[in-house]
């Protein structure tokens, strides 16, 4: 009996050891990589797993004197007042109708804008024109307001200037609820898109252009090689980027919806207004800290949710794109 514990303790020794220098043998080989990816993991170390505590800010009644672990347990109070606003519907679903907007628009001209780019024969073209696109990803969403409010402004803006050229009436767009979702989807799909579309442009780079040839070769017309090749090649691209996308379906772009149109123009809140505005505006008249980290607390959780389901479906439709 001993000797028999004596063998599998050996064994399981014998196991570990092998394991542990297998591992360090996998470490020195990668060295490279591991250094290369340092910078991110130290990023997300200290910017998102060490300040997770302070998700305990959602649950209290903050004050600044006691700190975050000192303040009173209120539990989910937090989230009443939006619940008790009436409002909560409404929030809901501007945010989640302009994020499925954003969604589908951007991935469609983000695919569209790489295959584009890929089919350019010209370097140096290609090169030029993938600067212009990407260039209104760096302009400042505060420069994005100001470009919107000289073109949309009823006094002295460029519309209201060429509806007067043109013999036309002037007309508010600030006081348009209707016309706002189309603006702002579009000013999203012309700051964004040229960016995003980096990533499937790197992945139609890796691809094997020798099918592209001899599809050609074949008598294949570019749409038919674009329909029957490119776009499936990229595929896995899109549901990856749309698994990561759908986490924040419930959050909605703070910086677009407050500089495009502010957060106190009552008249556009029926189609503009979303969480992050509404909580802004909670944060701004109440000063109320928790109440912010409870409504981040549930978009999160609700992300969370939302990706292991979408992932879980696509697991069963098609194992192998799936994250995990």
């Amino acid at each position: 009996m001993k000797s028999t514990e004596g063998t599998r303790s050996g064994l399981q020794k014998a196991v570990l050891q092998g394991s542990f220098s297998s591992w360090k043998s996998s470490m020195k080989k990668d060295r490279a990589f591991l250094i290369m990816c340092l910078p991110t993991i130290l990023y997300f170390l200290i910017f998102a797993y060490l300040p997770m505590p302070g998700i305990y800010v959602a649950f209290t009644n903050f004050n600044y004197a006691k700190g975050i672990f000192g303040s009173p347990f209120v539990g989910l109070d937090n989230l009443k007042f939006i619940t008790m606003s009436g409002k909560l519907g409404l929030l809901v679903r501007n945010t989640v109708l302009y994020n499925l907007a954003f969604l589908v628009t951007s991935h469609v001209l983000q695919i569209t804008i790489a295959i584009l780019l890929n089919e350019i024969r010209s370097k140096k073209f290609r090169k030029l024109s993938q600067s212009f696109i990407i260039l209104p990803n760096f302009i400042s969403y505060v420069l994005v307001g100001l470009f919107s409010f000289a073109i949309f402004n009823s006094t002295n803006g460029i519309l209201g200037d060429i509806l007067a050229r043109l013999g036309r009436e002037n007309v508010s767009v600030y006081s348009m609820p209707s016309a706002w979702p189309a603006i702002l989807v579009l000013v999203n799909l012309w700051k964004g898109a040229g960016y995003g579309s980096i990533v499937y442009f790197a992945a139609l780079t890796g691809m094997d252009h020798e099918i592209l040839e001899a599809a050609q070769v074949d008598g294949a017309s570019t749409i038919q090689r674009i329909r029957y090749i490119t776009l499936p090649s990229l595929k896995p691209t899109l549901i990856i980027l749309v698994l990561l996308s759908i986490g924040g379906i419930l959050r909605g772009n703070f910086d677009l919806f407050y500089n495009m149109i502010g957060s106190s123009n009552v008249i556009l809140h029926g189609s503009t207004d979303v969480l992050e505005t509404y909580v802004f505006r909670a944060m701004t008249n109440n000063f109320q800290f928790s109440t912010a980290a409870a409504v981040s607390f549930v978009q999160s959780v609700f992300g969370f949710i939302l990706v292991l389901t979408t992932n879980a479906i696509v697991k069963k439709v098609e194992p192998e794109y799936a994250l995990f």
